[in-house]
């Protein structure tokens, strides 16, 4: 199950569950639409891959499957993906 984090690892704007301006790479590296388009050219900073749009979780879901409220930020670098 998708982590949903709770904002761009570039810029630090909020990007909650709702919206359709997340970016993730298959490590689950999360940045906004802007970073991810403009500054990153479509590739993760961490891994190298695709950034794609994250899909959206239905309300209906969200209780029994929050998203994380963990934030990543390193606007200066890149960080390892998780394994």
């Amino acid at each position: 199950m998708l982590e949903l984090r709770p904002g761009c690892e570039c810029c630090d704007c909020d990007l909650p569950p709702e919206t359709d301006q997340a970016m993730i790479c298959s490590f689950e590296c999360t940045f906004c639409q802007s970073c991810a388009t403009q500054k990153l050219k479509g590739l993760c900073p961490n891994c190298g891959g695709d950034l794609v749009r994250r899909p959206v979780r239905p309300a209906r879901y969200l209780a029994e499957a929050p998203p994380s409220s963990q934030r990543f930020l390193n606007p200066q670098g890149v960080r390892q993906p998780k394994r």
